[in-house]
């Protein structure tokens, strides 16, 4: 296979170097080092491992004109461990003027990439709804923007000009990486939102549309998927709920080429939600863990993209983790060996069951 998504993929974010992370000016240095690792595994697509962020969602935020940061309403970004912490994630975004693109958020990252590599690279967004989904109607200042639906306008602008300055600069693929929606598979989160005014369900169609006003804008040639999960960062999670909530809206009508869906524990539910998926759309199947370190086994993998095959033809999927191994620049629970065994595994798995990665 030539045209991503490939059998073998990974979401994108990699656990940054120590010395990176203790000087800013080795950027390029070692992100060219990270393309050349990702080749040397089998990769045929690659990241900059999101090394210029400071996570993944921050990013956007810093580099589009208009945005402060504030604390999320209501219990929305609890962050939870199988032993039962909670934390907050913390820094939402507000506008606190209209918002503009003013320089390029992911063009620029990506430009540099494909001058270093002759892989498939993939540009990295956070989807519009965190603009939106942390704070609710209070993600904007009411006296900048007093109809909510003018900065829905202006969140879609930027967005599409960033992709086709995406386009302009060689990227050909975009990964737009979704939460919101799968944190309403949840009905303690489902609940949440309605404590604080929204309803879940008009959350979804929201989120739904804005995602398609951006894709219809989209150059032709350029492949788009969204990833969706349920919080990653240090092993934590925020959302526990299977896609059936959800599956019928978003996987029916979000008009994207690919669905990046995790699927590494219990709190996905099962594959009986991609009987939904537009026949000829593409699965890639998040079966790969980066919250834990212990290493699933080719064979669990191999009968779990068997089981997904009830629902999406076999020639339609593909394997992946089920999220970043740094959603934030601190890390996560993994080490650099361990993330090298895990991508291993992806591709050694993919070219088991496809014959190619």
């Amino acid at each position: 296979m030539n045209t991503p998504p490939f059998r073998a993929e990974h979401i994108g974010s990699l656990l940054r170097p120590k010395r990176l992370l203790a000087d800013r000016s080795l950027e390029d240095e070692c992100i060219v080092e990270a393309i050349r690792w990702q080749e040397g595994l089998g990769l045929k697509v690659v990241t900059d491992g999101e090394f210029r962020r400071e996570s993944w969602r921050l990013g956007f935020v810093s580099k589009v004109a208009g945005f402060a940061r504030a604390d999320a309403v209501g219990n929305v970004d609890l962050q939870r461990d199988d032993t039962g912490n909670v934390m907050r994630i913390g820094s939402a975004p507000v506008a606190v003027t209209r918002i503009r693109r003013t320089r390029p958020i992911v063009a620029d990252e990506v430009g540099f990439s494909l001058g270093h590599t002759s892989c498939v690279v993939k540009a990295t967004m956070p989807a519009p709804s965190y603009l939106h989904y942390p704070r609710g109607r209070n993600c904007v200042d009411r006296d900048v923007y007093p109809d909510l639906d003018q900065f829905f306008d202006d969140v879609v602008r930027v967005y599409q000009e960033e992709v086709q300055a995406l386009h302009a600069t060689g990227g050909r693929y975009l990964q737009i990486d979704e939460v919101a929606q799968t944190l309403l598979c949840d009905e303690r989160l489902r609940d949440t939102v309605r404590a604080r005014g929204d309803d879940p369900e008009k959350l979804i169609d929201l989120y739904i549309d804005l995602i398609n006003r951006i894709v219809r804008a989209r150059p032709a040639g350029m492949t788009v998927g969204v990833h969706m999960c349920r919080g990653n960062a240090m092993g934590k999670w925020i959302a526990a709920g299977g896609y059936e909530r959800i599956a019928e809206k978003s996987f029916s009508r979000l008009e994207v080429d690919a669905f990046f869906l995790e699927f590494d524990s219990e709190r996905a539910g099962g594959f009986e939600p991609l009987r939904f998926v537009p026949k000829g759309k593409r699965v890639v199947l998040g079966l790969v863990s980066t919250k834990v370190p212990e290493l699933e086994s080719r064979d669990f993998l191999k009968r779990r993209i068997e089981a997904a095959t009830k629902f999406v033809p076999a020639e339609n999927l593909s394997i992946s983790p089920q999220c970043g191994f740094a959603s934030h620049q601190t890390g996560s629970a993994l080490g650099f060996a361990e993330q090298e065994v895990k991508l291993r595994l992806v591709v050694d798995t993919a070219r088991e069951v496809w014959g190619d990665s």
